[in-house]
């Protein structure tokens, strides 16, 4: 750091993103991509037309993304705000209505705990039990913003829609943020429905995981209207054009594509199942997921040793030093042909340590 950062700045641990590397070709399963491709249709829409209208800023209300997300879920486009990734989102949230105290699980998104530094956020943790479930009463009437993952980063477990309700409903007083990356591989667990309900509720979406689109970095808050003239006051004072012309015509069509995204989700469920048998006929422990990734660990190895022993053959998954889950690795879901190459490289690895053990 410079001698000029702030102290608060020096203070904070910036969340770190999973490896990107480029010094060879990897299996890559540590980021939670989509390993198909964005939609045909999203990709077409982007003529020469519109490349030739990149002089001109983007619509900073994003209005014809907005209609197609507000008619796809059966709200109204005063319920919807578009951001720059989920990540924007988030850091909306926070910056809105964290400043009162947030709490969320011990083990969950990393990129919490930098926003909650950031903007002066006090802090509970909850801890999950020790199955990694979340015990709903925890965040019953918590006079401070909830911030729950559903699915719930890095576990990939899911509560119901209902239960999700259930702590809304006791926390009428305060907000609860909903962050739903990984909702599309769950199921019965959306929340976007029950904004007609409640004026409390922020549901925070991607187009990252279910809709292919990670480099195009669109996110959306769906939440009541007042909620969203809130958020929108947060944007128009930080970033009024936060979304791209391209980026947004890719995620118009990419939603409005509802055959190639449930073609694709449906893939990446009957994968995560194949794989999780496998798993589980190789002695791993595997944490139920509704996600695109699974957590598992094996008593054969540790999770740092597996996650080099994998990137040493190509196979690149996701390894985190927090205590709770330090004997895990985290597998993105992939192909059906990259889910073969990693097992293989697991077999291969736990003969080593069974010849050498």
């Amino acid at each position: 750091m410079s001698k000029f950062a702030t102290a608060k700045l020096n203070a904070i641990a910036p969340y770190v993103p999973g490896e990107q590397p480029r010094d060879k070709k990897y299996v890559k399963l540590n980021t939670n991509e989509n390993p198909y491709y964005t939609s045909a249709r999203a990709v077409n829409a982007i003529t020469e037309e519109v490349v030739k209208s990149l002089n001109r800023y983007s619509d900073p209300e994003c209005k014809p993304l907005v209609a197609a997300i507000a008619a796809y879920y059966g709200v109204l486009p005063e319920n919807v705000l578009i951001t720059n990734g989920s990540d924007e989102a988030l850091a909306f949230c926070f910056q809105a209505y964290g400043a009162g105290g947030v709490c969320y699980p011990d083990v969950t998104y990393g990129f919490y705990d930098v926003f909650a530094n950031m903007y002066d956020c006090p802090v509970e943790h909850i801890a999950l039990g020790q199955d990694f479930s979340i015990q709903i009463s925890d965040y019953f009437s918590k006079k401070k913003t909830v911030v729950i993952a559903n699915p719930n980063a890095q576990t990939g477990r899911a509560l119901s829609s209902g239960q999700i309700e259930e702590i809304i409903a006791s926390n009428e007083q305060n907000i609860v943020i909903v962050d739903q990356a990984y909702v599309d591989f769950g199921e019965n667990c959306n929340v976007i429905p029950l904004i007609k309900k409640y004026k409390n509720l922020v549901a925070v979406n991607t187009f990252s995981k279910s809709r292919s689109l990670a480099g195009g970095r669109i996110g959306f808050i769906v939440a009541d209207r007042e909620l969203i003239c809130d958020l929108n006051k947060v944007k128009y004072s930080f970033h009024p054009y936060n979304v791209n012309t391209l980026s947004m015509l890719l995620a118009k069509h990419a939603i409005e594509d509802d055959e190639y995204f449930r073609t694709a989700v449906s893939k990446i469920k009957c994968t995560r199942a194949r794989l999780i048998s496998e798993l589980n006929s190789m002695n791993f422990e595997v944490v139920p997921s509704a996600a695109n990734f699974v957590l598992a660990k094996t008593a054969k190895i540790d999770g740092g040793k597996l996650y080099e022993e994998l990137k040493k053959r190509g196979v690149l998954v996701r390894h985190f030093s927090d205590k709770r889950i330090e004997d895990y690795i985290r597998i993105t879901i992939g192909t059906d042909e990259e889910m073969c190459a990693l097992v293989e490289a697991i077999k291969l690895i736990l003969e080593e340590t069974d010849e050498n053990g």
